[in-house]
């Protein structure tokens, strides 16, 4: 990919002609994106057809060195014992005034509200993706000019401790990454959308991606993408939460099921908006929000059914709506606006096309006014598939785990560490967080050694309910990840591609396996976990147990195990 068009492209000059470059470093991986994306179009059909934000500023890696400097903060970084201690010293620091100037200057130029994101050099690198382990900040610019810029001052410097969070340095430790490799540049941007009842957002967001590594079927073909879309914000796109994911190959495949309840436990439950009269991030529940969205999106129903649990209704069809529940659906979707769907094909393939190489865009949609806006694009992180792996015949009892969902080749052998958190402990213990600290010790304690790690629901979940909500740094060690459904406690796997936390395992090359506990094909040993002796010296719900296993998963077959070979 080094030979790649992408891989020479330069865009400082792109916004230093624009008058959007403060300093003279350089811009980093997400400006470069931004710039190399608006100047493909314009000599591209889609010109007309998709939009970007009226304004990119860039503040360049400049800019964060004079700040580091000047605050002296280069012994703070390194003597820091906490990444706390290292956010509060950023804040307490200065900026110049001629900086303050500037940035005076940007909060008159926009007037919505404001993203600031992190655009480091090796961010969305061709060979390391450094996908949401920096710092994006949104307030909302507006009231006091004096609040609204301590608020956009304190965003930069966010952003700027963000590139010493322990995931980012756990990422360039097991990288070989040095820390005098990365400089901080950041972008400013107008956050895409519109005003509703004091809530700022954009109808529809999401991530779109011109090759599918991790295909959930065999029928879903690799070269034609996919993309994952929420309402309001595309945090929920990108993070562990729920959103739809459309195979642009097959968009009636659902990979979460059929079923109603499936479909349910799968939907997006809650959306981000700015709150407008407070200046704030802020989630609302889809529950609680039924109300506005019928108000303020004529073409909810696209998106939007009603449930009583049992099956789906048209949003507008029913009179009472006492013991029903909205639902995300996103089912008449495709049919209604597929040209959306014509519109993303064609600009991913001119994207990948110019760029010689797959990529990876963040996008929000308004289906009203047929609005396209490209707000990202980066290099996508590539996953190197097995051609074809044997599943071994193996007696049932040495079967410790088996799925048949979201399966891709791939292949482990030798591993001698399988790390288990028990479901029924995990969820009655209530310490979620010290369990996740828990895994971060193991996982340090076997550094350089590949391990599988099982638990329930969504390793990294943002959201302990859902998941173990343990960081990047805290399973980076692993080489395969196994997601435990706990029907009783609506506990389910991920299966939506998209996430950063996919973008990890793809650039790590880590396998991923989903067991859909008690439906057909699936197996969950539990007599296997119980029988079996195990270390559980961290907290009691994390076990280790030691021997010899091995990981087999093929894609065509769709059948993944885990295996016993001791």
């Amino acid at each position: 990919m080094s030979g790649a068009p992408y891989a020479s492209y330069d865009g400082k000059e792109f916004y230093r002609s624009r008058n959007w470059l403060i300093g003279d470093g350089e811009v980093g991986g997400k400006a470069k994106g931004v710039a190399f994306a608006v100047e493909t179009l314009q000599s591209s059909p889609l010109k007309d057809q998709v939009r970007f934000p009226e304004i990119t500023y860039v503040l360049t890696t400049e800019a964060f060195n004079d700040f580091m400097v000047r605050n002296n903060l280069e012994p703070i970084v390194r003597g820091a014992q906490t990444f706390e201690e290292i956010e509060r010293a950023f804040e307490a620091a200065s900026f110049p005034n001629s900086l303050r100037d500037t940035l005076t200057s940007i909060l008159s130029d926009i007037r919505t509200p404001i993203a600031v994101r992190s655009s480091s050099v090796l961010e969305d690198d061709l060979a390391y993706s450094f996908a949401g382990k920096y710092s994006t900040r949104f307030f909302g610019n507006s009231g006091d000019k004096e609040y609204g810029l301590h608020r956009f001052e304190r965003a930069i410097k966010l952003v700027y401790a963000s590139t010493f969070n322990p995931s980012a340095k756990e990422y360039r430790r097991k990288h070989g990454i040095k820390l005098a490799q990365e400089r901080m540049a950041v972008i400013i941007q107008p956050i895409v959308g519109k005003v509703r009842e004091e809530l700022y957002y954009p109808e529809l967001a999401g991530v779109a991606f011109s090759k599918v590594y991790r295909r959930p079927s065999p029928r879903v073909k690799k070269d034609d993408g996919l993309l994952r879309l929420c309402f309001g914000l595309g945090t929920k796109a990108v993070a562990r939460a729920n959103a739809k994911v459309f195979y642009l190959s097959f968009l009636g495949l659902k990979v979460e099921g059929s079923k109603t309840s499936d479909v349910i436990a799968h939907a997006q439950d809650e959306f981000d908006y700015i709150d407008m009269k407070k200046g704030f991030f802020s989630t609302r529940k889809i529950d609680l929000a039924l109300d506005h969205i019928k108000s303020h999106h004529k073409n909810a129903s696209a998106f939007l059914e009603l449930s009583d649990g049992e099956m789906f209704y048209w949003l507008h069809g029913a009179t009472d709506v006492n013991g029903l529940r909205p639902v995300m659906t996103f089912s008449g979707f495709p049919r209604r606006f597929s040209r959306f769907f014509v519109r993303i094909r064609s600009l991913l393939k001119v994207m990948e096309e110019r760029a010689g190489l797959p990529v990876d865009l963040e996008f929000t949609y308004d289906t009203e006014d047929d609005h396209l806006a490209l707000v990202q694009m980066r290099p996508l992180a590539t996953f190197e598939e097995w051609e074809n792996v044997e599943i071994p015949k193996v007696s049932q009892e040495r079967i410790v785990l088996r799925g048949n969902r979201m399966i891709s080749n791939g292949k482990l052998t030798g591993i001698r560490h399988l790390v288990f958190v028990a479901p029924e402990l995990y969820m009655s213990s209530g310490d979620y967080f010290q369990v996740a600290r828990a895994i971060g010790e193991i996982n340090a304690k076997l550094s350089g050694e590949r391990y599988i790690l099982v638990g329930p629901g969504r390793w990294g979940s943002t959201n302990p309910l859902l998941g173990v909500p343990v960081t990047y740094g805290e399973i980076s060690g692993c080489g395969c990840i196994v997601e435990l459904s706990v029907p009783s406690a609506g506990i389910m796997p991920e299966l939506s591609y998209g996430s950063h936390f996919f973008l990890d395992l793809d650039t790590d090359k880590i396998l991923y396996l989903p067991i859909f506990c008690g439906e057909e094909g699936n197996i969950y040993n539990v007599e296997w976990l119980n029988s079996h002796p195990f270390i559980s010296e961290r907290h009691g719900a994390v076990r280790i147990y030691e021997g010899s296993f091995g990981v087999y998963l093929n894609g065509e077959q769709e059948v993944g195990i885990v295996v016993d070979e001791t």
